[in-house]
């Protein structure tokens, strides 16, 4: 049974954001220090990204843990109370994920899914945004400080 009346918990689902969340903002903070710079949300390519670093050829998908299914994370325990809607819900979003990502990959894209329970770690996420676009040594150098 649901702690809340019907129509609060509506009110707090509508309220959930789909874009400019707190683990999207947090990469983009992280991407920009370390000198990356991106587009949001390109709607021209399927399942329009959250991020695009179009100059590495990359598009970040950041997943909420809850909405997305994340195997094994404790933040995405499913809700006890109406379990056929959830569970077809998040797996309609898995297949969505899997369907967009394949788009992409097909239009030459590489794709790095974070999921929010790793934004966190800003060590593992530096570490991952590095290995996804390695920077020549042309970009260091034109970044030099003169």
């Amino acid at each position: 049974m649901d702690k809340v009346d019907q129509a609060t918990r509506s009110r707090m689902m509508a309220s959930v954001k789909s874009k400019n969340t707190a683990p999207e903002l947090a990469v983009r903070r992280l991407a920009h220090r370390l000198g990356y710079r991106f587009r949001l949300h390109r709607r021209g390519l399927p399942g329009t990204p959250d991020i695009v670093f179009p100059k590495y050829g990359v598009a970040v998908q950041v997943h909420g843990c809850f909405w997305h299914g994340h195997e094994g994370c404790r933040h995405a325990a499913r809700p006890r109370s109406n379990t056929g809607f959830w569970n077809e819900k998040i797996e309609r979003n898995r297949a969505r994920d899997v369907r967009d990502t394949a788009a992409l990959e097909a239009a030459g894209w590489s794709v790095l899914i974070l999921w929010g329970c790793e934004i966190k770690d800003q060590a593992a996420l530096t570490v991952r945004l590095s290995t996804a676009m390695p920077r020549s040594e042309e970009d260091q150098d034109s970044e030099a400080p003169s």
